[in-house]
């Protein structure tokens, strides 16, 4: 079953390819959704592929391909957006107080982060350089200066830190740490592996949060840090 934005962008996609035989840009999806950037375009765009509603052809531009349509666009009269309704408490309509030190909706703010692929929580991968795609974080999760980006997590050895497979993580550049941060860490300059850090000498142990994994341990001029976790997101 597709979400209402999903619904919304296959049929403005289903449209436009009628009209001009082209599918639209990003730029025109996002503005017909009325996103705020194209990083939701590709959230989207990713769940309509992956449930086979669309393709991605390679090399080329605007390279969408429609596969199939759900039954309800096939209906007559069919319309992508769903009637407005307002929520309200069941329990007598009690409007309950928030939470404390809540902070209102207008006051937060989000910038968005490359995401530059995905991090081994695990045995180490190839070192990651390419952006696969955008993720809005709230600014104030980005802690102190410097630059900062976010990797997808892959694997479970951080499990009891807290991170599962297929978080996000927030990481802020930087090339020290100290023992107990998590950070980013290139063995060898060709593998990539998030871990928490400690300094035994002239040596780096990189340990896992989870006991099936073994700590690994390194001479010192074998491990680069290339940033510290800052934040985590998670989606249910």
């Amino acid at each position: 079953m597709l979400t209402r934005k999903q619904l919304e962008l296959l049929d403005f996609i289903r449209t436009r390819m009628d009209v001009d035989g082209v599918p639209p840009s990003f730029d025109e999806m996002k503005e017909a959704l009325d996103l705020r950037s194209k990083s939701g375009i590709h959230r989207l765009i990713t769940a309509l592929e992956e449930r086979g509603f669309i393709r991605r052809l390679a090399h080329r531009a605007r390279a969408l391909e429609i596969i199939k349509l759900p039954e309800a666009m096939e209906r007559p009269g069919f319309s992508p957006k769903a009637p407005s309704f307002t929520p309200q408490v069941i329990d007598g309509d009690r409007v309950a107080p928030p939470p404390r030190a809540a902070l209102p909706v207008e006051a937060l703010h989000a910038l968005e982060l490359p995401v530059m692929g995905r991090i081994a929580a695990g045995v180490p991968i190839e070192a990651i350089s390419e952006v696969s795609h955008h993720v809005s974080v709230p600014g104030s999760m980005l802690s102190g200066r410097g630059q900062h980006y976010a990797l997808e997590v892959k694997g479970d050895s951080m499990i009891e830190a807290g991170i599962n497979d297929g978080d996000i993580v927030v990481i802020r550049e930087q090339s020290t740490a100290e023992n107990g941060d998590i950070v980013v860490a290139i063995v060898e300059d060709n593998e990539a592996t998030l871990k928490r850090f400690r300094r035994r000498g002239g040596m780096i142990a990189l340990e896992a949060a989870n006991p099936a994994y073994e700590t690994r341990v390194y001479p010192d001029h074998l491990i680069k840090v290339q940033g510290r976790l800052v934040g985590l997101i998670r989606n249910y």
